[in-house]
């Protein structure tokens, strides 16, 4: 990454998919001393308004955001502008690779950094099963914000599937397709799924759920 920021001028488009990224590529640029006019003349994408208003607020336009808020719409926004140029994705270190691979076939030259990596906390391991056995704590729904929340709660949770009785009676919430593709991988219910790929998205459709499905009682978990 540092590399690629210093230079920077190279590329013609900074791909940026989650405010982390953004957060993770101002702080590393300051550390190194390069200013923010330096990315002036690139193209900057950003996969949603969430992302959108990070860079934003960094004092930089945004050239690009998708329709829709995932990485095929990111690619498909991009398939008539990138032939032939050079584009930078800045991303957490394990991440789909639809957007490198599907952008390196349209005729770009994609280098992709890793800005930040995801870890689990020992802790949450213990925290997250007292709290699914606890009658008075236990939750009526749980979120899940991308394809790597779904994967860490199985893995802190130590289950096989959503089987389990330890997550039966807990609805779960999707922020998009992506993510509830991977619950179901898992045999997760998706009793959500928000219609705009976004938190505020995501909270309206839970909303609207719980309207139609009001709580009446809770299963116990063994």
């Amino acid at each position: 990454m540092d590399d690629a920021l210093r230079l920077i001028t190279e590329y013609e488009w900074l791909i940026l998919t989650s405010v982390n990224g953004v957060h993770a590529l101002f702080e590393r640029m300051e550390k190194l001393g390069i200013p923010k006019r330096r990315l002036l003349p690139l193209n900057i994408v950003a996969i949603g308004p969430a992302t959108r208003a990070a860079i934003e607020k960094e004092g930089l336009p945004v050239a690009v955001m998708p329709k829709e808020y995932v990485a095929e719409s990111v690619v498909q926004s991009l398939e008539n502008k990138v032939r032939g140029s050079r584009v930078l994705l800045c991303r957490a270190k394990i991440a789909r690779d639809v957007i490198p691979r599907e952008l390196r076939r349209l005729g770009a030259f994609v280098d992709v950094v890793e800005a930040y990596e995801t870890v689990i906390p020992a802790a949450s391991r213990v925290k997250l099963r007292r709290v699914l056995r606890d009658m008075e704590k236990r939750p009526h729904a749980i979120t899940f914000t991308s394809s790597s929340t779904v994967k860490n709660y199985v893995s802190l949770l130590g289950i096989r599937s959503g089987k389990s009785k330890l997550v039966q009676g807990v609805w779960n919430a999707s922020i998009g397709p992506v993510t509830s593709e991977t619950l179901r991988e898992f045999e997760l219910t998706v009793d959500v799924q928000a219609n705009e790929f976004t938190i505020p998205g995501l909270i309206k459709a839970m909303t609207e759920y719980a309207r139609k499905n009001p709580v009446t009682s809770t299963v116990a978990a063994n």
